[in-house]
């Protein structure tokens, strides 16, 4: 019994050593052009997954979150935020998500794997090393909106998404952040009462808002471009027949 014990300690010794070593001297590669060790991306896999389930066990889905009502609300997030990264139908990735490792997943092949609770987690929280941002600046309204069009993903067509986002944009549907009167108060702290010259906002402030305008807008801009050329081709299309 002793020999085994002290076999164990040292094959963990030797262990401890050798993940040290791999540590630092730089033999792991972190590029994300270099795929995980297969052991490294099973242990990454299962802490996500089980992560996920754990974290999302708790989350008491509203009723109605799908209602047809709602829908336009999570077209506008998706077509905004998620389809330059994931795509949509008749709309290929941008580029930035062929650079990312792991690649984004196809939603409408893996949204089946998850439970509601999940996809609104996911949305909501983003997901550590990975390219998945969180949303949490947003109002759950518009997250349940938008978990409620991606379950519809795999049942929607390229035509059925082009009709949708186009009216998404005649009507001018709008992003709805999280912080209600709090949110009021900051945009007049920001602009002054009425009659009085508006508050400089914290430089910080001002570069985050500039950094996130700017990147919605590239991905804005990315999405629009190749929906617009995917509508003139459905329109070609029914011209023809």
């Amino acid at each position: 019994m002793r020999t085994i014990i002290a076999a164990l300690l040292i094959a963990g010794i030797f262990a401890l050593l050798g993940g040290v070593a791999v540590i630092y001297t730089g033999a792991y590669d972190v590029a994300a052009t270099a795929p995980h060790w297969p052991v490294t991306h099973w242990v990454m896999e299962t802490v996500r997954i089980r992560s996920i389930k754990a974290h999302a066990a708790g989350i008491q889905v509203p009723q109605n979150f799908d209602a047809p009502g709602n829908i336009p609300m999570g077209v506008e997030h998706f077509a905004a935020h998620c389809a330059v990264c994931h795509g949509a139908p008749g709309v290929p990735r941008g580029d930035i998500a062929h650079g990312l490792y792991p690649p984004p997943p196809d939603l409408a092949k893996t949204v089946k794997l998850y439970s509601d609770g999940e996809l609104f987690w996911i949305v909501k929280n983003g997901i550590k090393m990975t390219g998945m941002p969180a949303w949490s600046d947003h109002s759950d309204a518009e997250l349940w909106a938008t978990v409620a069009f991606i379950k519809k993903l795999p049942d929607i067509s390229e035509q059925d998404y082009a009709k949708l986002v186009m009216a998404n944009m005649a009507h001018g549907t709008q992003h709805h952040h999280g912080g209600g009167d709090e949110a009021g108060d900051r945009s007049e702290r920001d602009h002054g009462a009425e009659g009085e010259p508006p508050h400089r906002p914290r430089r910080q402030e001002r570069a985050d808002h500039h950094a996130d305008a700017v990147h919605r807008k590239r991905g804005a801009d990315t999405e629009i471009k190749a929906l617009l050329d995917r509508v003139w081709v459905i329109a070609q299309d029914m011209s023809e027949q």
